[in-house]
């Protein structure tokens, strides 16, 4: 296996040559479908809950994965890894029963707007969401209206790039999550009003050589200056793959299912 590294914007970024496919266990339980509105177009995949009958009356949790930069492309395959194949487990499934969506990126977009910062710094929050996040957070609706989506219950997690994204959409839309775990990635600390009534657990291994630990060390000091309470695991001595530890412990998917808006 490759690592490849390459800057984007003053933000170094990562890829995997050769990267290990998605189990096929993941592919045969996530449905292959494209969401499309106006002119925006993504392929994603959807997990459906165990025990899931259509037109019954329960509700279920909906959580949104965001990839890493390895997962972009328009296979609607590549994002199927690093940490979803977790939650299409058969015992995740049973104890934990939602929908899962997992939207793929575009080859040459991103979940974030990257500027000219430098990589030690923080990434402030830019005016508008790229198209990419912007038609995430049309998927969500979509899935709202057509599925029985717990409304209280809607996460958002992410890793790497996604970690970043998911900084990203949590800022613009705090009012519409229950609970975000971002992981390897960084935000805006001037955000951080905004964020500090959001349940948060976020992840980074404090030796991560392409997203400095102190990226995330910032975004959860300025949301507890800020009143807020939020979740926070350094892994020492981890590189860049905070998320294996992260998604394979139970007890980090047991809290996130755990919260509710209002809660």
């Amino acid at each position: 296996m490759k690592l490849v590294i390459v800057a984007v914007g003053g933000l170094l970024l990562y890829s995997l040559a050769h990267a290990q496919k998605p189990k096929p266990d993941t592919d045969k339980l996530l449905d292959k479908l494209t969401f499309t509105k106006d002119k925006a177009s993504m392929p994603y995949r959807l997990l459906k809950p165990d025990g899931y009958v259509k037109d019954g009356k329960d509700r279920y949790p909906l959580v949104v994965f965001l990839h890493g930069t390895i997962g972009r492309g328009t296979d609607n395959m590549k994002q199927l890894r690093s940490g979803v194949e977790e939650f299409a487990k058969d015992a995740t499934r049973k104890k934990h029963p939602c929908f899962l969506a997992v939207p793929q990126c575009p080859p040459d977009k991103m979940w974030f707007n990257v500027g000219p910062n430098d990589v030690k710094g923080n990434v402030p929050l830019p005016k508008s969401p790229t198209e990419p996040a912007a038609t995430v957070l049309d998927l969500i609706e979509s899935l709202s209206n057509d599925y029985p989506i717990d409304q209280g219950r809607i996460y958002l997690t992410g890793l790497s790039m996604g970690g970043y994204g998911t900084w990203d959409l949590i800022s613009r839309r705090p009012e519409l999550f229950a609970a975000a775990i971002p992981v390897c990635g960084g935000g805006d600390p001037a955000q951080a009003e905004k964020l500090a009534k959001l349940s948060i657990w976020a992840f980074h291994g404090d030796a991560d050589p392409l997203v400095p630990v102190e990226r995330l060390r910032d975004m959860i000091a300025a949301i507890k200056k800020a009143g807020g309470e939020p979740k926070y695991t350094e892994y020492k001595g981890v590189g860049h793959d905070a998320w294996t530890s992260t998604y394979k412990n139970g007890e980090v998917l047991d809290w996130l299912f755990e919260q509710k808006k209002g809660k």
